[in-house]
């Protein structure tokens, strides 16, 4: 990629230029994308695809620190958001504590928060103190355990005016743009067209302002199960048992190391 993002360039490029976005969360992964990254996030989503959880509930807030300025070394060129994890962000005061940490002791550039209209006031309240604001509608994957799974949004005529409302009441707060998950396409599109800020989707159609996935569904790393709305872009599972089951192999034939690798 060129320069790197700002807000307000974030902002212009609604009904300009599709936004790439995509997950990571070290250092080595962040500079392997940030070429083609505009957005990279570093997702609560860590927990499933690192730490083999069920859900993205039990992210602390030193886990998303940790993994923010390991990305933010590898990717020093590109905007990163953090998302905030479950818990953080409850109250007004408890949210700027925290995101204020995130702001202190790391680079990013922005924090993700879950929740329409009923965050607005906390959205409100951070972006009025200096912190920058991605929102996040549609799929909550914080509220998965509180829904009794994932469900996706926008199958109604009460859900889609509900997301209309979430959207403008997280514009209206302060946010420079956001994402929105699992919600019908066409639905999807209408909360693009209503407010002003990019909304990025994450299976919710073509008909947004951009698009993020996660790299280690996209690249086919995790194996557990695909959601219907990732693409596979690379077999990674295979090709790393492939190639670690081929250095187990020459290693029990003495095949490895040969005289190119000792010194």
């Amino acid at each position: 990629m060129g320069k790197k993002l700002t807000i307000s360039s974030i902002k212009k490029a609604k009904g300009v230029e599709p936004l790439v976005m995509i997950t990571a969360y070290d250092a080595l992964f962040a500079k392997l994308v940030e070429e083609s990254a505009d957005m990279i996030l570093v997702g609560d989503s860590l927990n499933m695809s690192f730490a083999g959880k069920e859900d993205t509930l039990s992210t602390t807030l030193d886990q998303m620190i940790y993994h923010t300025n390991a990305v933010c070394q590898g990717a020093q060129n590109t905007f990163v958001v953090c998302d905030m994890p479950f818990g953080t962000y409850t109250n007004k005061k408890d949210a700027l504590k925290n995101a204020l940490k995130v702001f202190q002791q790391t680079k990013a550039d922005c924090v993700k928060i879950e929740g329409g209209k009923e965050k607005a006031d906390i959205i409100k309240h951070l972006t009025r103190n200096g912190i920058a604001v991605c929102g996040h509608i549609g799929l909550l994957p914080q509220s998965v355990r509180g829904e009794g799974g994932y469900k996706v949004k926008g199958r109604s005529e009460d859900e889609k005016k509900a997301l209309l409302k979430d959207a403008k009441a997280v514009e209206k707060a302060g946010a420079f743009c956001m994402v929105i998950e699992g919600t019908k396409a066409e639905v999807a599109k209408e909360v693009a067209q209503s407010v002003s800020i990019p909304v990025i989707g994450i299976g919710a159609g073509v008909d947004v302002d951009g698009q993020v996935l996660v790299f280690s569904d996209m690249l086919g790393f995790f194996e557990a199960f695909t959601p219907k709305f990732v693409k596979k872009y690379l077999d990674g599972a295979a090709l790393v048992k492939d190639a670690v089951a081929e250095y187990a192999k020459e290693v029990q034939t003495k095949q490895f190391p040969k005289e190119e690798h000792t010194y």
